[in-house]
């Protein structure tokens, strides 16, 4: 999206309040409801995605007159942003809106976690990227591989990288990051940046021809935006390769149908061909890995396995056996686990075996 177009819609944002300021009317906003009661799961589309109910916010209501005047410094301050052509963080943001209110002792924001959300609302508000309002988060996550990409004008021979490859920016929209040479038939995702780096090390990208990425844990909003863009522009597979614990199968399933927070971004973010190759709860028999390397489910585990089974996107038959079994055993593994096997293991045998025999999950 251009950010003429950006503008334009923050502006009608704006000219809205006025009209009806200029009509002697209680000027309001109204925005998309963020929360789980606005959330569904889309069959077809097989994403998460917002629903269509709508909140108000007033100016003329004690209970809401903050929020709506933190919505417009809000976006006033990106709209200036996208003017100059400059990016900041939204930790950054927070401290250019931040300023106590005339001779008061209030403050237009006491803390970011009042801002934060409110740049979600004019996300979802205006239906643009928080990166298309030129505001970013900290770099996590790396990208090695088969593929030359033009990052900010520079281009980026990402074969040719070392042991820390690319690192990927928080803002990967096609104006700032440009997909140029690709050799790679595939995406492999992996959940951990160690595990990552002996993939590297072994030059799994190189062997089978590929993109490894890393997401550093819960891939961020950059990451996940990277690989649909990915998947999407290139055509290219992706496989994702996670912890066996409750926390990993959300990780791919946050890649593969979007998240309930992010429900809004989905159609930007989700990515429904993602597969899954593991870990598998059936692994520890199929590869006959030791029971030392395996760890007790924790109160909390459990809990969060029975939240996941009644999950509308975890309701395939072969993902209830997935997760029942990781149940029934009482233990969960780390990728780092299958190093008991041997420290190539992974890149060897595990990973090559499982994508040539087609033995992952959907």
């Amino acid at each position: 999206m251009s950010k003429i177009d950006i503008n334009t819609k923050i502006k009608n944002l704006a000219k809205e309040v006025v009209s009806e300021i200029e009509a002697s009317k209680s000027p309001k906003v109204k925005l998309p409801l963020r929360g789980l009661s606005n959330v569904f799961f889309d069959e077809k589309t097989q994403t998460i995605n917002l629903g269509d109910k709508l909140q108000t916010r007033t100016f003329f209501n004690v209970g809401q007159a903050k929020k709506f005047m933190q919505t417009f410094l809000i976006a006033s301050a990106c709209k200036e942003l996208i003017a100059t052509g400059k990016t900041t963080s939204i930790r950054d943001l927070y401290y250019m809106t931040k300023h106590t209110i005339g001779e008061t002792k209030e403050n237009t924001f006491d803390d970011q976690t009042e801002s934060d959300p409110i740049i979600e609302d004019l996300e979802v508000g205006i239906d643009a990227l928080r990166e298309e309002l030129h505001l970013f988060a900290s770099n996590r996550g790396a990208l090695v591989g088969n593929i030359t990409i033009e990052d900010s004008g520079d281009t980026i021979d990402c074969r040719k990288l070392g042991s820390g490859g690319w690192s990927i920016p928080s803002i990967v929209e096609d104006h700032i990051i440009k997909f140029k040479k690709c050799e790679a038939k595939f995406i492999l995702f992996v959940e951990k940046d160690a595990v990552w780096r002996r993939l590297n090390e072994d030059k799994f990208w190189k062997k089978y021809n590929c993109i490894l990425i890393h997401g550093q844990g819960m891939a961020p909003r950059g990451v996940r935006r990277l690989v649909r863009r990915l998947t999407e522009e290139l055509k290219l597979p992706i496989y994702v390769f996670v912890d066996n614990d409750p926390w990993g199968l959300y990780i791919y399933s946050v890649i593969k149908q979007g998240s309930i927070n992010l429900a809004y971004e989905s159609k930007r973010m989700a990515v429904p061909t993602a597969k899954f190759i593991g870990l598998s709860s059936f692994d520890q028999e199929k590869y006959k890995l030791p029971k030392n390397v395996t760890i007790k489910l924790s109160d909390v585990d459990k809990k969060r396995i029975k939240e996941i089974l009644a999950y509308p996107w975890f309701q395939k038959k072969t993902w209830q056996q997935e997760l029942k079994h990781m149940e029934k055993q009482g233990v969960k593994l780390e990728l780092e686990a299958l190093s008991a096997k041997g420290i190539s293991f992974v890149s060897e045998k595990y990973i090559p075996e499982k994508i040539k025999k087609k033995e992952w999950l959907e």
